[in-house]
């Protein structure tokens, strides 16, 4: 019977896990952490991430072949196969501070493998890491083997947050990759048949070592260029009156372009994007490749002109000043179907908002108080870190308020952000909103989610993202 352990339980490593256990009934597979609390929420009816079909996947097979446990030392020594899941954060301080992975939580990760090692294993790249990083991984392992064999591959997540159980049962591609050797391509195969349980294998890819890094980089940095494109796209659209969406449509419906990824919004957020890109251009410099990583550089500077964009907008339109009004923000989530709120432009939203004195009411369905207010305290990059490094919580940010209701977020209010595009936000009853809150009225919609003209005929003064603006915000110009 093959053993698999996975260091790591968060957003990647509980979910892929999990999947795999589904899948393949013979194979038993430990999640490890040094967080009790998390490991217990794994054991509990309450996971300690939401994601959709997530719940059945695990309840299905916990404490058949699928575990969780705090153990690592002992589940590592009896693994065939280590997937290692641990942070690999923007580096804060030292060389490469703000753009380079900080490999600590790897290294450590790698020391105690070949401590605790009496057998050969494969070791299973799922963190995404700078390209090389398997070489300096290898090299520990190897300086510190007793003679044990380690063989290291890159097998990177390709997950959409929300979507990422359906990903693992049907993914677009599984890439692995290896050394070109014996030993390697052995390797190889013993995880390629892991994965063959359930995958076509037209969907295997199998690539060198560093092909393998490389993609996961190049993918998120492709995904992320598309999305400040269509930004770029949306602030062109609303100085001439064109329409963001009736354009993406038609570019979209281009067969070498095609029409995911192409929706304007207030930006881009999530775990990878701007971490991965930042990286990219780490590398880029480091290999002297200035005119590439400054072309990179540009897809995160759109990314936060987008964001300062909608606070100047929100700021012009409420006669240039928010201070002391109730700002109503809808969604603090980076996108719909998740509570994972790292890198959501929501933060960057609310913190330019109370910079001018505003009074923010927080309503995500998915969200925490605690979470926010801990975002909302954060320094850039410090979420990253394992929770008992991250900065404790002060008493929380006195003008920001987190409610439970969208409604009583709205009560009052002078305008509303809708941040993140949740289902339940297009059929609110926005009459019932409209009479609850100050006059004018003002929605400032950040995900294209409600229909402009319905709301205009409530009597709402609308702001949407990349579409034509109505008299009022011509009369009121955001300062750029």
């Amino acid at each position: 019977m093959v053993k698999i352990c996975c260091l790591g339980a968060g957003y990647v490593g509980g979910p892929t896990m999990a999947v795999i256990a589904y899948k393949c009934p013979a194979i038993e597979v430990v999640v490890v952490d040094i967080s009790i609390v998390r490991i217990n929420a794994w054991n509990s009816e309450q996971l300690p991430i939401y994601e959709p079909g997530l719940d059945d996947v695990v309840k299905n097979c916990r404490g058949r072949n699928l575990f969780f446990s705090t153990d690592i030392e002992k589940h590592v020594g009896e693994a065939d196969i280590i997937f290692v899941s641990v942070n690999t954060p923007t580096k804060t301080r030292g060389l490469g501070a703000g753009k380079a992975a900080d490999l600590t939580y790897w290294e450590s990760a790698a020391r105690m493998i070949a401590d605790v090692s009496k057998s050969d294993k494969i070791v299973v790249e799922k963190s995404t890491v700078p390209v090389k990083t398997a070489e300096a991984i290898e090299k520990i392992l190897m300086h510190n083997s007793k003679g044990i064999n380690f063989q290291i591959l890159s097998n990177p997540e390709f997950l959409a947050e929300g979507t990422a159980i359906q990903d693992l049962f049907a993914p677009d591609r599984v890439l692995i990759g290896g050394r070109q050797t014996t030993a390697g391509l052995k390797a190889v195969k013993a995880l390629k048949d892991v994965y063959a349980h359930w995958v076509p294998e037209d969907r295997i890819i199998t690539t060198n070592l560093w092909s393998a890094e490389l993609s996961k980089l190049a993918a998120n940095a492709f995904l992320a260029q598309r999305i400040s494109s269509v930004n770029a796209m949306s602030a062109l659209c609303e100085a001439t009156g064109a329409d963001v969406y009736e354009v993406s449509y038609a570019v979209g419906k281009d067969s070498r372009i095609g029409p995911k990824f192409l929706n304007a919004s207030v930006g881009f957020g999530g775990s990878c994007f701007q971490k991965d890109i930042l990286n990219l251009v780490y590398i880029c410099e480091c290999n002297g490749l200035t005119e590439v990583a400054n072309y990179w550089k540009q897809v995160i500077k759109i990314n936060d002109y987008q964001k300062s964009r909608f606070v100047n907008r929100v700021v012009s339109s409420m006669f240039n000043t928010v201070s002391g009004k109730k700002i109503a923000v809808l969604g603090f989530a980076f996108k719909k179907d998740t509570g994972d709120t790292r890198e959501t432009p929501a933060i960057d939203i609310c913190k330019g908002l109370l910079g001018d004195k505003g009074q923010i009411s927080i309503y995500d369905p998915q969200v925490t108080e605690d979470q926010i207010q801990r975002d909302l305290a954060m320094n850039k990059f410090d979420w990253d870190h394992p929770l008992h490094l991250q900065p404790m919580s002060p008493s929380g940010v006195k003008q920001v308020s987190v409610v439970w209701d969208a409604y009583e977020a709205t009560r009052d209010a002078h305008g509303v952000c809708i941040l993140t595009e949740w289902d339940e936000f297009k059929t609110l009853d926005y009459k019932r909103i409209y009479d609850d809150m100050q006059k004018p009225a003002f929605v400032f919609d950040g995900r294209n989610v409600v229909d402009a003209d319905k709301l205009r005929e409530i009597g709402f003064i609308v702001y949407s993202i990349g579409k034509p603006l109505d008299g009022w915000l011509k009369d009121m110009p955001a300062l750029v």
